[in-house]
């Protein structure tokens, strides 16, 4: 199922091979549609490291109990060309701009965490 001009929804599928329940495609489409204005505005390709995530795999990784990946809301990035710190200050950027919703942003090492949470939260868990 295409969600966007360039996301498909298997990029976002659980990578325990759990099937994606139908009431949450609806908040996948709505994540689709704001990564796809950051894919636009990097003008690279986004690869989904994580997408939605069954509540065993999430377990499994460590996830939180209340993660936004077990409600399809969330999604742990990487862009060619771009550091984790570059992807995050363009989110910003975007959010403030009003073009991605003001959801969840995280800065990690290796990816950067968005989501479309429905309240603005903040985190860096890189070194």
């Amino acid at each position: 199922m295409q969600l966007t001009k360039n996301f498909h929804l298997s990029e976002f599928a659980s990578k325990d091979g759990a099937e994606t329940p139908q009431e949450l495609i609806p908040n996948l489409q709505e994540l689709a549609n704001n990564l796809q204005v950051l894919r636009d505005s990097l003008g690279v390709p986004i690869h989904i490291n994580s997408g939605y995530r069954s509540p065993a795999h999430n377990k499994a990784v460590g996830g939180a109990p209340k993660s936004q990946h077990k409600e399809g809301k969330a999604g742990d990035i990487t862009a060619k060309g771009y550091t984790p710190k570059q992807i995050y200050a363009r989110i910003e950027k975007l959010m403030a701009e009003g073009k991605m919703k003001n959801g969840g942003l995280g800065l990690y090492n290796t990816f950067v965490h968005y989501d479309v949470r429905n309240y603005a939260a903040r985190w860096n868990n890189s070194n």
